[in-house]
């Protein structure tokens, strides 16, 4: 008689191993950022379309049409969307260069109006313009079967591909995963590329992560609006952080990383308020600072990790990147 937990474990050692992704917007354990956070400090402000055929088997249907290239540029939510296509492209720029910073230092943000929807992008980031490095992207999605043009799609079999949330929630992407890439400074990011996954399982028409798989998502999508809808492209890291002047003129923190306190100095005694808050832009503490140059924050309590403190002037609002190492 055969052991059921030996023949369980011997199963479970012949299978592929199947990473879990971060689940859908709003659920435990999602990197999903809202469009509203206010760890987004600036947007897209120029964006450059090369649509691809509304369906790549059939390009006399001619190119997907939906929205102007301008639609790509400002905030989340608010200008409308432009559909890039079977394969289509979106090239960004932005005010200034994007910067390796702690944590997340962007999201992109389409319009899928479900957790389910899901219609995915490659990314790839250039210093120069010319020379693109792409985010390395997982997709183990099934490939036996495509999914239809209305299909679903579980966020928790995919990663590093935009559109993994839906309308109003963007996909973070972390430079730090392409530090040390030929012909990129993750220092000084200046074009940000989105490229449509197309979706189709056909040899003939199949794009693919990085470890080889095919990327199965809705397809065919044979309308004006086909492709993946680019809403924005949310800056979280910019060079520098939010802040201008010489380095005598923005807060200053010590220790760095912070080991359960910090002190803040402030250049001047205008700010009102200090506030923490986490990748996902929200509040995690509190500090009153008016009249104060220099104010030790406690972080006691708080996990490890990346964070973001909003000093709050009147009329302008300085963000400084925390790193929190230990906090007993």
């Amino acid at each position: 008689m055969k052991h059921p937990s030996l023949c369980a474990a011997l199963l479970l050692a012949v299978l592929p191993a199947r990473a879990q992704f971060p689940p859908p917007a709003g659920q435990p354990g999602t990197t999903a950022i809202a469009q509203d956070s206010t760890i987004l400090i600036a947007w897209a402000t120029g964006c450059t379309v090369q649509r691809g055929p509304m369906d790549i088997t059939d390009p006399g249907l001619g190119p997907a049409s939906t929205g102007a290239d301008s639609l790509g540029t400002g905030a989340a939510g608010t200008n409308g969307v432009v559909s890039l296509g079977d394969g289509g492209t979106a090239t960004l720029t932005f005010a200034q260069p994007l910067t390796n910073g702690p944590g997340w230092d962007f999201a992109v943000f389409e319009n899928s109006f479900s957790d389910t929807y899901l219609e995915l992008a490659f990314v790839e980031v250039s210093s120069d313009g010319t020379t693109f490095v792409r985010f390395p992207a997982t997709s183990n999605t099934q490939t036996t079967t495509q999914v239809e043009g209305f299909g679903a799609v579980d966020a928790t079999q995919v990663d590093n591909l935009a559109g993994k949330y839906r309308g109003g929630f963007g996909t973070p992407f972390d430079l730090d995963q392409l530090a040390g890439a030929p012909g990129l400074d993750v220092t000084a990011i200046t074009h940000v590329r989105i490229v449509d996954v197309v979706g189709c399982i056909q040899e003939a028409y199949a794009t693919h992560d990085h470890l080889g798989q095919k990327i199965n998502d809705p397809w065919s999508t044979p309308f004006a609006s086909g492709g993946f809808d680019l809403d924005a492209v949310g800056v979280i890291h910019q060079g520098p952080v939010g802040m201008d002047g010489p380095p005598e003129a923005v807060p200053h923190l010590y220790p760095v990383p912070a080991c359960g306190s910090t002190r803040l100095s402030l250049p001047e005694p205008t700010a009102t308020t200090i506030i923490l808050v986490d990748v996902q832009g929200r509040p995690v503490r509190t500090w009153p600072a008016v009249g104060m140059h220099i104010l030790d924050l406690d972080l006691n309590g708080l996990r490890p990790g990346a964070y973001f403190l909003e000093v709050l002037m009147p009329g302008k609002r300085i963000t400084h990147p925390l790193i929190v190492a230990h906090a007993y």
